[in-house]
């Protein structure tokens, strides 16, 4: 029961990391569309600056989490994604550094340059992450003797390449409608436009998915045993279709609302899919990695949940007051993020 809980807020890590980090990285994804002029750019800063970095809390957080509650998952994984782990640590750096360092920049030409550095690293960031948990929902070639070698190209496989698509689509559709919900004149009427364009590109791509998943992993067949968890999948549909319902009423709130439970969900039907397997055995499934084997001791299960029980908490609540305090819509001039 205790590794259970612990693979559920796992899961749980990882879902609110997507939703929140998510809609800045899908801002910076469309950043050249949404925005065309400097005053423009400025605003879509605006719109993110203040809430990225706490955003990347949780990402620490669903690390953090894997290497204390699962330690032989945070291995396998990090040896057998090492070079794509590693290629998405630098993106993520570089696109810090070009969220922060564009307001100390005083050229538009050196403003310019950061915005084209945010823009590249906010679509290869979710392009690494569809990719590296699209092969963990394959399986990894794990085999008693050898870890796999972590080399990028065995890694780009059709599967992976359309679970990187899917991320990317479906950042970039929760960042136009965060714009939508957050900027005002142009920039939002832009981002109301995109926002209704690439819901159909993330509706086709998500049936395109879920799809190939029957035949390239053993998702469907966890659900085919635990029928009970046909309830997520039903939820991300109607999520999915929910927030185009709300956009064409134009309560763009509500979509973004939507979107947050169809990225939710969508975490939680790979991840409860594989379940009880973490990392699942591409060459024989003696071979999977399992939550019971890969768990750390219940002595330490208990004394981090209990800890767990604490910090999240007050990280939830930090959250709240910085998305509260900057509730507002963003324009060029505010919080020095687009200066």
């Amino acid at each position: 029961m205790l590794i259970t809980i612990w693979f559920m807020l796992w899961a749980l890590l990882w879902a609110v990391y997507f939703m929140l980090d998510g809609f800045d990285l899908g801002a910076g994804a469309l950043l050249p569309v949404a925005a065309k002029n400097a005053r423009e750019r400025a605003i879509v800063h605006n719109a993110i600056g203040p809430f990225w970095d706490g955003n990347e809390v949780w990402l620490i957080a669903a690390g953090g989490v894997t290497f204390a509650a699962f330690p032989l998952t945070f291995g396998v994984m990090f040896s057998g994604l090492y070079s794509a782990f590693m290629l998405l640590l630098f993106t993520l750096i570089l696109r810090g550094a070009a969220l922060g360092l564009r307001g100390e920049t005083e050229s538009q030409a050196g403003k310019r340059a950061w915005d084209l550095v945010l823009t590249a690293t906010s679509i290869l960031a979710p392009l690494l992450f569809g990719a590296a948990f699209a092969n963990i929902f394959h399986g990894l070639p794990l085999d008693r003797e050898h870890p796999p070698q972590g080399a990028i190209l065995p890694l780009l496989n059709p599967y992976a390449i359309i679970g990187a698509a899917l991320f990317l689509a479906f950042a970039m559709e929760h960042g136009m409608i965060w714009l939508a919900v957050k900027t005002g004149g142009e920039v939002q009427a832009r981002a109301r436009q995109w926002a209704k364009s690439v819901w159909i590109a993330l509706a086709l791509i998500a049936v395109a998915f879920d799809i190939f998943t029957a035949f390239a992993t053993n998702i469907w067949q966890g659900y085919l045993h635990r029928p009970y968890l046909f309830i997520i999948p039903l939820v991300n549909l109607i999520a999915l279709v929910m927030a185009r319902v709300f956009m064409a009423k134009e309560k763009w709130l509500r979509a973004f609302a939507a979107s947050c439970v169809f990225i939710v969900s969508g975490t939680f039907f790979g991840l409860a899919g594989i379940y009880p397997a973490m990392v699942p055995s591409s060459l024989d499934p003696e071979f999977t990695v399992t939550a019971a084997m890969a768990a750390s001791s219940p002595l330490t299960l208990k004394i981090m949940l209990g800890v767990v029980l604490v910090l999240v908490p007050i990280i939830i609540a930090y959250q709240t007051w910085v998305y509260v305090l900057f509730k507002g819509k963003a324009e060029d001039n505010e919080y020095g993020y687009g200066e």
